[in-house]
């Protein structure tokens, strides 16, 4: 009884401080944005949503450990190469924090599933930072967001994908789509390869409803994720864009294997 009273308490002191503290980084940056209007606001963008996902990982008590380039030496990963391109940033899905996870390491914009934009708070939050939503039942929605994909590329935003298309549990990767690949090879944008594995299969993504996938990750006491960053695939070297999702998959496989060894 003493240890389900406690977990309740975990789990509504968490959501309590989600809330607060989204509201509390979605404040700074606004002052920023009214501060600071010379800055391109994809910037400062850039500069609080990494801040506002770190604060989330340590509210839910969820420990990332990232090794790779830029996460060495204790930084985000740049959204644009030398040239001024924006990267994709690809990786393996199955957990509802994956996207969280991966903006504590990386600037870009997530995609995710367009029911999000209509939540409270947090759908509202994710318009503004630029979240593009799709709904992966309809072409056209798929279609739209490629376009905006290669708009935001052009001009040097990041962009996060799952290019799986949906959530699995375990640490196998699955079959990627091809969409993400045809955006790059247009943009000639460099691909940068994640692989995330949990500590724990109460992370995973089952079939069920969202809120009770994140209702059993809130109830976690602790929770450490293992990021492994890989270096950059370029499109022009790589052959087709088929080839380019097979090359993409595998060395997603390979760093999910090397953060899952790390995890012990």
């Amino acid at each position: 009884m003493l240890s389900r009273w406690r977990t309740n308490c975990r789990l509504w002191f968490r959501l309590l401080a989600f809330v607060l503290g989204t509201i509390f980084f979605w404040a700074c940056m606004e002052i920023d944005f009214l501060f600071r209007r010379r800055t391109p606001r994809i910037e400062l963008i850039n500069k609080w949503v990494p801040r506002w996902a770190s604060a989330l990982m340590w509210i839910f008590g969820i420990r990332v450990e990232a090794r790779g380039p830029h996460a060495d030496q204790g930084e985000v990963y740049p959204a644009r190469d030398a040239r001024g391109v924006g990267r994709i940033f690809v990786a393996n899905h199955q957990s509802g924090v994956d996207i969280p996870v991966a903006l504590t390491v990386v600037a870009a914009h997530a995609i995710s599933r367009h029911d999000v934009a209509t939540w409270p708070l947090l759908g509202a939050g994710a318009r503004r930072v630029g979240t593009l939503f799709v709904d992966r039942t309809s072409r056209r929605s798929g279609a739209t967001v490629l376009r905006q994909i290669a708009d935001a590329l052009a001009v040097g935003e990041g962009i996060l994908m799952f290019p799986e298309g949906t959530a699995f549990p375990g640490n196998g990767v699955h079959e990627f789509k091809v969409g993400a690949f045809n955006a790059a090879h247009r943009a000639g944008a460099e691909i940068i390869p994640l692989g995330i594995a949990y500590g724990s299969p109460d992370a995973y993504y089952f079939k069920e409803p969202f809120l009770t996938h994140m209702k059993r990750i809130a109830s976690l006491r602790r929770l450490t994720v293992a990021v492994e960053i890989g270096p950059p695939l370029e499109p022009a070297e790589e052959g087709s864009n088929i080839e380019l999702k097979d090359h993409a998959r595998n060395a997603v496989e390979q760093l999910v294997i090397r953060a899952t060894e790390r995890l012990g």
